[in-house]
């Protein structure tokens, strides 16, 4: 008979910190491009070559920041490529997110088959990422053992939510962002760069979300495997959506999301319900907090193409 202290404990809350890392991030990325009027689905796409770019230029150098300042670089690539299709030429936002998720799947597999001869993926790299003892924090009781041993790139998505909503939301540039979003025809007419804006936002975000996807490969597992991403770009999605759009909110959302995850892991290790079950946890969970949330929640934009006139 499995207790209830075997499966929520203190490793169980460590843990959830660490799935919704990359969450967060994503989140961000996707809240910095949705403020300024761009839906922005190709975030799995750019979280998962984020991965893979991470783990090929950490492999080949043997520096796991140089692998992190690459993937933060083919993120906010990627986010070009969403910008210049989805500004410039006014393109359909959800096919062009769509087909950069399709790319990135394709191009990182066959990637992967030209660098480790596996388009599985790589093998341990082992210049990733170790864990951090935060002097005295560490050393509280239960809130040292969540918080106080945990890899850089935890403590950076944090200090990232806390930078974003300042930004956002306490900065005459935020302000502007938010103008772009809501009325850019108006935010025009006051001088505001709308395409330089959005530009800006659209690559921030995708930047965020490889820098997610770094996490993934180089902070949590210390390889890259295809795929490796399993929906977290479409998730954090959800967390934004849940989060209203705000990086505190996508923060908690990221957070819930991030203890389902750990649960369905620590659920697998004991093998109290059949695995097929246990790994569907986070999906449902995703569909049933959308259902019952997303209708009350109004989006910053109405994500049009803007013309200036």
């Amino acid at each position: 008979m499995v207790s209830f202290f075997n499966i929520v404990n203190v490793g169980l809350f460590a843990a959830t910190l660490r799935m919704a890392t990359p969450l967060i991030f994503a989140s961000l990325g996707g809240i910095f491009s949705e403020r300024a009027g761009i839906i922005n689905i190709a975030l799995e796409g750019m979280m998962l070559t984020g991965a893979f770019t991470g783990a090929f230029v950490t492999y080949s150098v043997g520096n796991p920041w140089l692998g992190v300042f690459a993937a933060i670089l083919a993120g906010g690539l990627l986010g070009l490529v969403h910008g210049i299709i989805t500004i410039k030429f006014a393109g359909d936002q959800i096919v062009s997110g769509t087909g950069i998720n399709i790319f990135a799947l394709g191009f990182t597999a066959y990637m992967s088959q030209i660098v480790w001869g596996s388009r599985g993926g790589s093998g341990p790299i082992p210049q990733g990422f170790g864990t951090v003892s935060i002097p005295f924090l560490a050393d509280i009781p239960m809130i040292g053992e969540v918080i106080g041993k945990q890899t850089l790139l935890v403590y950076i998505a944090l200090i990232a939510v806390i930078a974003s909503y300042l930004i956002l939301f306490k900065t005459p540039w935020g302000i502007r962002v938010r103008a772009v979003g809501e009325h850019p025809g108006a935010a025009d007419t006051t001088g505001v760069k709308v395409y330089r804006t959005k530009y800006f936002c659209v690559i921030a975000g995708g930047m965020l979300a490889g820098l997610g996807g770094a996490f993934l490969s180089l902070g949590h597992v210390n390889l890259f495997r295809n795929g490796m991403t399993a929906g977290r770009g479409f998730i954090a999605l959800a967390a934004m959506i849940l989060g209203g759009w705000s990086p505190f909110g996508a923060l908690g959302a990221s957070l819930f999301f991030g203890f389902a995850d750990a649960l369905q892991i620590r659920l697998q290790s004991i093998g109290s319900l059949p695995s097929q079950i246990v790994l569907t946890l986070p999906y449902i969970l995703t569909i049933i907090v959308l259902a019952v949330f997303a209708r009350r929640r109004i989006a910053p934009s109405d994500y049009k193409p803007y013309e200036k006139e």
